[in-house]
């Protein structure tokens, strides 16, 4: 349904005086940092730093690879498109939206997931708040939102209730609706891809193959979204587009481009995705198999122990195989 009476203003009367093409230029001149969105990067970016401070003051040691994927990785990747110019024409171009989207809902989170903060967290604080971080950390709800069959159906309904529904123009024409979209992206992605690859201790994760599953089940779900918005014949948001104004603008060509952005881009990062998991998979199993050694180690050398006092006691030694206990 079209409401006249809620058609944007920004570009009536000023056309392209208002807002120019976009171009690569615009995302390192357009800087907004008074969102709420800014305000979490920084304080996040601060508490983690001061974690790893804490941990380094006490001679303990914190994976230089961590920091690198919470700070550069998450906050970064998601600075990039929530406080730079992608986010100053996101109202404008739908393709640009859907940049935004797959960071903030993808890209970001994975990398915020292979940081680890709530190990750190825990490493960190003192009893009491490391006590109740636990208590949410193994709470009902937090088993029940993060139980990888309920993370999945969330992360995979929400793009298409919000594209198929008036919610999305909403989105367009509230400031408040559009940030706390932008915020709900994170934290369903977060609730996604946590269990999947986070290192943290997440109650209920499934083991890796599993897990690999339910990651190759999501990429259909980006394609059909994708060709989708491609192939259709209605502008998603009416004629919210079509009234900015802009003579260099074409929105029908925009969407097809949005949709291609979001079924290729769905793809790469799911099948990187997939690539990290298959890593970390490994690295487990690597790691279970030194355990087994080490064990086996212990093992031996415990039997040589034994026999070697049987053998100075004057009792004559266990040989293999033997049922002599």
């Amino acid at each position: 349904m079209v409401h006249l009476a809620e058609t944007p203003t920004l570009a009536a009367s000023g056309g392209d005086t208002v807002l120019p093409p976009f171009t690569p230029g615009v995302i390192f001149t357009e800087i907004h940092l008074g969102s709420l969105i800014a305000l979490f990067l920084l304080v996040a970016a601060a508490l983690y730093g001061y974690g790893v401070h804490r941990l380094r003051q006490r001679g303990d040691a914190w994976p230089v690879g961590r920091t690198v994927a919470f700070v550069a990785g998450g906050l970064g990747s998601i600075a990039a498109v929530a406080v730079t110019g992608i986010e100053a024409y996101d109202t404008t171009l739908i393709s640009v939206h859907m940049v935004q989207h797959m960071v903030l809902s993808m890209v970001g989170p994975i990398f915020l997931a292979l940081g680890a903060p709530v190990t750190l967290a825990l490493r960190t604080l003192p009893a009491s708040p490391r006590r109740k971080l636990l208590a949410v950390v193994h709470s009902r709800v937090a088993r029940v939102l993060t139980f990888p069959l309920v993370a999945f159906g969330i992360f995979v309904a929400n793009p298409f209730v919000l594209y198929f529904t008036d919610l999305y123009r909403q989105t367009l024409l509230h400031s408040w609706l559009h940030e706390f979209i932008h915020v709900h992206f994170i934290v369903t992605g977060c609730l996604f891809f946590w269990p999947l690859l986070g290192l943290d201790p997440l109650p209920g994760r499934w083991p890796y193959p599993g897990r690999a599953l339910l990651m190759v089940l999501s990429v259909p779900f980006h394609t059909v979204l994708g060709l989708t918005i491609m192939q259709s014949k209605t502008l998603l948001a009416g004629d919210y587009y079509p009234n900015l104004g802009l003579s260099w603008l074409d929105p029908a060509a925009d969407q097809v481009t949005a949709g291609g952005i979001l079924w290729a881009g769905g793809e790469l990062v799911s099948v990187t995705m997939l690539g990290i998991l298959v890593l970390q998979w490994v690295r487990q199993s690597e790691r279970e198999a030194r355990r087994i050694d080490r064990a086996l180690d212990r093992q031996e050398a415990e039997d040589a122990r034994r026999d070697a006092a049987k053998i100075t006691n004057g009792a004559p030694a266990d040989t293999p195989g033997s049922d002599t206990p």
